[in-house]
């Protein structure tokens, strides 16, 4: 995968975490940057952890799938994107509240990263450099959930379907290329 994939990846993978983000700043009185950071640190670190798990446990299988390493890469991704624009069609909301302790983030980090898993899975099919790829998404998460604390605190829910959606796409569309450049029809 080249950079700008990566990037795009990252992109649509903070999607989740960002409408989540823009729901906790809708739910501070005035902005808190320390919450914000909060926010980004939660969701970052676990975007790029999950992606590294996901990328363990598929090593350790992908001698035996390597011949259709690209059919589930693109399964996958296409789920997941459906997954987000279906979310972001039907209005489904997570709950959230002003709470940024663990016991309020920590399931809100797991429910946004399990897509990240199932990337990270397609990761060991793929000519990808795992250490820097997890970085990249964790740190494009990171700025993305802060940018999305601070938007949602003043802005409201206007884009948070529209982010989802975004991501959803970017993430059909990566596994789509995927499939045309293993058939042999693209790049």
């Amino acid at each position: 995968m080249t950079f700008t994939e990566l990037f795009l990846l990252a992109v649509g993978l903070a999607m989740d975490a960002f409408a989540v983000s823009v729901c906790k700043g809708l739910a501070l009185p005035r902005i808190d940057m320390k919450k914000a950071l909060a926010a980004g640190l939660w969701f970052g670190g676990f975007q790029a952890l999950m992606p590294l798990l996901g990328y363990l446990l598929g090593s350790r299988f992908a001698s035996y799938i390597a011949d259709f390493d690209h059919w589930i890469a693109f399964i996958l991704l296409v789920l997941i994107g459906g997954n987000m624009i279906r979310e972001a069609v039907r209005g489904e909301e997570e709950e959230t509240d002003a709470s940024f302790g663990v016991r309020a983030m920590l399931p809100l980090a797991l429910a946004t990263s399990i897509d990240a898993l199932a990337v990270g899975l397609t990761f060991a099919f793929l000519s990808v450099r795992v250490l820097p790829a997890v970085t990249l998404i964790g740190v494009v998460t990171l700025v993305i959930s802060m940018a999305g604390v601070k938007l949602g605190n003043l802005f409201g829910a206007r884009f948070r379907g529209k982010a989802e959606f975004a991501g959803g796409l970017i993430l059909i569309l990566l596994g789509v290329k995927i499939l045309l450049e293993h058939l042999g029809i693209f790049g």
